[in-house]
């Protein structure tokens, strides 16, 4: 059976492309146009991954995504939001509501194929094998955090922090490999699973919401630190 994915975006145009490009990756479509439709044939269809639109008319796409994940149906489906806004606060509301990735129009078509490649492949893996799952079992403490694996939750001086799917894989990924100098193409490679080798602010972007949450001043950061030129280190 095809991974069935639904396309949740309001102008006929770029729905009626996407739609097309997808079958022709071999995927099964379901198409919606606003909001109502969306939630109701994801709980209709359950599809394996859901592509939604962020500007949508009435029930907008951060209110889609966080009624998506407070159902249980749909509680764990990869969702990928498209954006036309500019503004960070509308990104990191939606990572935060439950979104796993984000694309900013106007995108290439390689750079979408390879997110839900990359969303599809890391959710069959961690409900067929149980690999994401195993690796992950245990507590982490790197004072001043404290990371339960299991339960996905994240503790910041005593106080738990709300962290979206992809900022909660990216924080375990750098506070797995404390000390090393880790590359951007290396953490696309492993956080978000990517085969494209394009655009790379992806994770320069991720890194500075994430630090946002866990350094007491984002300017100055002492717990994920740059390498100019190279990458990323977690000190802790």
């Amino acid at each position: 059976m095809p991974n069935t994915i639904l396309l949740v975006e309001d102008e006929p145009t770029l729905r009626d492309t996407l739609a097309y490009r997808l079958r022709h990756e071999g995927y099964g479509v379901i198409t919606a146009a606003d909001g109502p439709k969306a939630l109701e044939a994801a709980h209709k269809v359950h599809p394996n991954l859901v592509v939604l639109d962020l500007m949508l008319p009435g029930l907008d796409g951060l209110e889609v995504c966080k009624q998506l994940r407070a159902s249980t149906d749909t509680a764990s489906t990869p969702i990928i939001m498209l954006t036309a806004r500019v503004e960070e606060s509308d990104k990191i509301l939606g990572l935060e509501l439950g979104a796993d990735d984000y694309v900013t129009k106007p995108f290439s078509w390689p750079e979408l194929r390879a997110r839900i490649r990359s969303q599809l492949r890391r959710s069959e893996q961690s409900t067929t094998d149980g690999t994401a799952t195993s690796a992950r079992q245990g507590v982490i403490e790197n004072d001043p955090l404290r990371i339960d694996l299991d339960r996905r939750q994240v503790w910041l001086d005593g106080d738990e922090l709300d962290l979206a799917t992809r900022l909660f894989d990216l924080l375990v990924y750098l506070v797995q490999h404390k000390g090393i100098v880790l590359t951007r193409s290396r953490l696309l490679e492993h956080v978000w699973g990517y085969d494209y080798t394009g655009d790379t602010r992806t994770v320069d972007v991720h890194v500075r919401w994430l630090r946002e949450r866990i350094e007491a001043d984002p300017s100055n950061p002492t717990l994920l630190q740059t390498v100019r030129g190279v990458g990323y280190r977690f000190k802790g």
